[in-house]
This record gives C-alpha cells, sequence and structure tokens, in this order.
C-alpha cells in the first residue's frame, strides 16, 4: 500500500480575498507500505472550490520529480493550489510503477483547503 498524509496551509500574504484569490499550500508525504520499490511517474488532482468549479490537473511526477521509493521509503514535497472561493477541497491519484513493472495508481483521499477561523 501507498500511504498518502496532507498537511494544508493558507498563504494570507499571497491570498487576495477582495479579487476572489485564495492561495493554499499542502505538503504531501508518501509513504511505501509495499514490499518492492516502487516510483511515482505521474498524478492526477481533481480540484473543488466552493462554487462547485471543478479543475482537473494532470503532469508527470510531482514538483518535477518522479521519486522511487525502497519499501519503507517516504518522499515529502510542498505545492500549492489558487482557489476563485474561501473553501475548497482537492483529491486525486498518484500513478506508480514498481519494479516488476507493475502500473498501479494510489488513491489520495480528499482534503479540505479552508481560510481559517472562517466560521465563528
Amino acid at each position: 500500500m501507498i500511504k498518502i498524509d496532507v498537511q494544508t496551509k493558507y498563504v494570507d500574504g499571497q491570498s487576495e480575498p477582495d479579487k476572489d484569490r485564495y492561495v493554499f499550500a499542502y505538503t504531501i508525504t508518501i509513504t511505501n507500505e509495499l514490499e518492492v520499490a516502487c516510483q511515482l511517474l505521474s498524478r492526477h488532482w481533481i480540484i473543488t472550490d466552493a462554487s462547485g468549479d471543478i479543475e482537473e490537473v494532470e503532469g508527470e511526477g510531482v514538483v518535477g520529480q518522479q521519486p522511487s521509493l525502497q519499501p519503507g521509503e517516504s518522499f515529502q514535497y510542498t505545492s500549492g493550489a489558487v482557489l476563485k472561493t474561501p473553501v475548497g477541497s482537492m483529491h486525486g491519484e498518484y500513478h506508480f510503477e514498481d519494479v516488476n513493472g507493475h502500473s498501479f495508481s494510489a488513491p489520495i483521499p480528499a482534503f479540505s483547503l479552508s481560510v481559517p477561523n472562517l466560521v465563528h
């Protein structure tokens, strides 16, 4: 199994709420809990804002890398998303190939992006 942990942060200094621009950073830790080494080849994200607008992002690797993970090894990276609303969510999947040439996907569970202290 590939374990995926996510931490999010609102980036106040880059956001412009009066222009419907809300910037979020997310840090993802990917841990290979399989018994074989594997390599992350690509990603597919579905980003949804509070208005129901959906953006899909697909591409090779993450932050310009296609990390290989030995059993028990982790890879961590930080990236970002810009929404038009103060609340939204992301989910998706990573596509991997193991050392035996088997391709598989690892789901990225949905996580929320929201401006802190928005709801009192």
